[in-house]
């Protein structure tokens, strides 16, 4: 199993709560089951007293990703060690049920948790796949939507470092609301311009052409 599979528990729990809009999915012992996926061990593991803890560690792990989104590296860091700390898991080395072609093992690394709860072990395996990206590729590469009201985490794993965005929906969102707000100052500013007093902005070439009409007008008059 990847290790970036791990860090993808991380945004899923964050994700169950969207706090701008002051709505929460995270809300009974099936939705907790949902998010673990059903066939897992955490899930069969699962209580209604989960529902309130991993409510808990997703506020934490919400900071984490506020804190990575504001620049505030080290304070991601020292949120993050806090709770794999308080949720030690065990890296180990699998492969037996997975075979290659010649009937070997394909090993690979396995987080192995031994939870006293399915929180613990969800909490367990989502932190430290968090601290392994964040390790890997950056603490810049965690990240918190920039459409409002959005808010959701995600982890940015573009070649550039140039992701702003949870997703495409809301980017696309985004930039439709930015275009929208680029029309919108244009035409106020043409408005604007519009109403300019006689004698000024466009008015004044208009003014001047006309002068030398005005001038044989008065001199005819005067004859």
């Amino acid at each position: 199993m990847e290790l970036n599979y791990y860090s993808e528990l991380a945004v899923r729990l964050v994700n169950t709560e969207r706090p701008e809009r002051g709505e929460d999915s995270l809300t009974s012992v099936e939705a907790v089951r949902e998010m673990c996926g059903p066939d897992s061990m955490t899930a069969r593991r699962a209580t209604e007293a989960d529902v309130t803890r991993l409510r808990a560690v997703r506020t934490r792990l919400r900071a984490v990703f506020t804190a990575a989104a504001e620049g505030d590296e080290v304070r991601a860091v020292d949120l993050l060690n806090s709770l794999l700390m308080e949720f030690p898991t065990s890296p180990q080395i699998s492969g037996h049920e997975y075979l290659d072609g010649e009937g070997r093992p394909r090993w690979h690394m396995h987080l192995a948790e031994h939870p006293a709860n399915a929180t613990a072990g969800y909490a367990a395996t989502a932190c430290m796949g968090l601290a392994f990206h964040l390790t890997d590729l950056g603490v810049d590469r965690l990240g918190v939507c920039q459409a409002d009201p959005c808010r959701n985490a995600y982890l940015d794993t573009s070649t550039n470092r140039s992701r702003r965005y949870c997703s495409d929906r809301c980017a696309t969102r985004a930039n439709v609301a930015a275009y929208r707000a680029r029309k919108r100052r244009k035409s106020e500013l043409e408005s604007e311009d519009g109403a300019a007093p006689a004698g000024r902005g466009r008015t004044g070439p208009t003014s001047g052409r006309t002068a030398p009409a005005v001038q044989r007008a008065t001199e005819d008059t005067d004859a």
